[in-house]
C-alpha cells in the first residue's frame, strides 16, 4: 500500500522575542502567575509587516531544503491556519507563488489547534489515493493580530509561527512496521463551539475579532480527548503507548501536557516541549515542535 512518508520539516519564528515580563505593565499579571499556571515563559509576535503567508514560506522553505526535494516536484501545498491574510484566496495560494511554485495546487485547512492534523490527515488521503505524490504541509498562524490585550487569560498564551512536513509517497508492507502516517483519528464536537472562539467573523460582525475563551473547560476536556485520541490512533496502527519513543502534542498549556503523558502512561522524558519559549501557536504548534525536535536529532527516521 502507498505510505505518506515525512521527508523533511522545518520552521520559522519571527524575530521579536516577547518575554512574560512585557506584559508586568500592561495587565494585572507576573511572570511567575503566567509560568505556574501555563509553563509559558516566551513567545514570538510578528512584525507589523509580517503576514501569515510569510511565515509560512520560510517554513515551507526550510522542509524542502530539509527534505532534499525541489519545489518543482511538489503536487500541493495545504496550509492549516485560523488567521489568514485574507478572506480569500487562501494562503496556501499565496505559499505556493511565494515558493515559485507554478504547478499542482494550493488549500488553506481551518481547525484551529487541530488544524495541523487535519491537513496531515487530508495529504495522506490524497497520497494514499493516487491524487498526490508529494505534499508540503505547513500549520502557520498570527494569532497576535486576534488578541485582546486588556484580558490576562488569553492574550498571554499564544505566538506566532509557522512549521512545515514534505510527504512523498513510498510503498508499504501495511504493517506497523512501515514508515509513514500510519493512522490518524479526527474528531470534533460543536456542541462546545462556545468554549473556545473569536467574536468576529465575515458574515457575523464584518470585524476578525477576538479570541474569547473558557479556560477551566477547555483545560478539562483537553486532558480527556487528547490522551483518547491518542490511545485510538495508536489502536488503529496495531501499537501500544510502550511502543512509542516520542510523543508530539499541541503545545498549549505544560499542565495539560503532562496530564495526557500520565494518562497515556508515558514519561516525560518522551515528550516534545517547546511551550515555555513558542506558547500556544495553534496550528503551527505541532510541526514546529517536531521541526525543532528534529533539528535537535531527537527525532530518527
Amino acid at each position: 500500500m502507498r505510505r505518506a512518508i515525512v521527508r523533511g520539516t522545518g520552521h520559522y519564528l519571527p524575530e521579536n522575542v516577547v518575554e512574560n515580563s512585557w506584559f508586568e505593565d500592561k495587565l494585572d499579571t507576573s511572570d511567575e502567575w503566567i509560568r505556574a499556571r501555563t509553563g509559558i515563559e516566551r513567545r514570538h509576535f510578528a512584525a507589523e509587516d509580517q503576514r501569515t503567508s510569510d511565515l509560512g514560506i520560510l517554513a515551507g522553505k526550510a522542509a524542502l531544503e530539509n527534505a532534499g526535494i525541489p519545489v518543482d516536484r511538489l503536487d500541493a501545498v495545504i496550509v492549516a491556519t485560523s488567521t489568514p491574510d485574507l478572506t480569500f484566496p487562501s494562503v496556501a495560494t499565496m505559499v505556493q507563488a511565494g515558493l515559485g511554485m507554478q504547478r499542482g495546487f494550493a488549500y488553506d485547512i481551518q481547525a484551529v489547534c487541530a488544524g495541523f492534523v487535519y491537513a496531515l490527515a487530508n495529504a495522506d488521503a490524497m497520497i494514499r489515493a493516487g491524487l498526490a505524490d508529494r505534499v508540503l504541509v505547513i500549520g502557520a498562524e498570527t494569532f497576535s493580530r486576534i488578541m485582546d490585550w486588556t484580558d490576562r487569560s488569553t492574550c498571554v498564551l499564544f505566538g506566532d509561527g509557522a512549521g512545515a512536513v514534505v510527504l512523498e509517497a513510498a510503498e508499504g508492507a501495511g504493517t506497523a512496521a512501515d514508515q509513514g502516517i500510519l493512522a490518524t483519528d479526527l474528531n470534533s464536537d460543536g456542541r462546545y463551539r462556545d468554549l473556545l472562539y473569536v467574536d468576529g467573523g465575515v458574515a457575523s460582525t464584518g470585524t476578525s475579532g477576538h479570541l474569547r475563551m473558557q479556560g477551566n473547560l477547555v483545560f478539562r476536556h483537553a486532558v480527556e480527548k487528547l490522551a483518547d485520541t491518542a490511545h485510538r490512533a495508536l489502536e488503529k496502527a496495531g501499537l501500544s503507548p510502550t511502543d512509542v519513543d516520542w510523543l508530539v502534542p499541541h503545545q498549549a498549556n505544560l499542565r495539560i501536557i503532562e496530564a495526557t503523558a500520565k494518562r497515556m502512561h508515558l514519561p516525560m522524558e518522551k515528550v516534545v516541549l517547546t511551550v515555555a519559549d513558542h506558547g500556544n501557536t495553534s496550528a503551527a504548534s505541532i510541526p514546529l515542535a517536531l521541526s525543532v525536535a528534529n533539528s535537535q536529532g531527537r527525532i530518527k527516521p
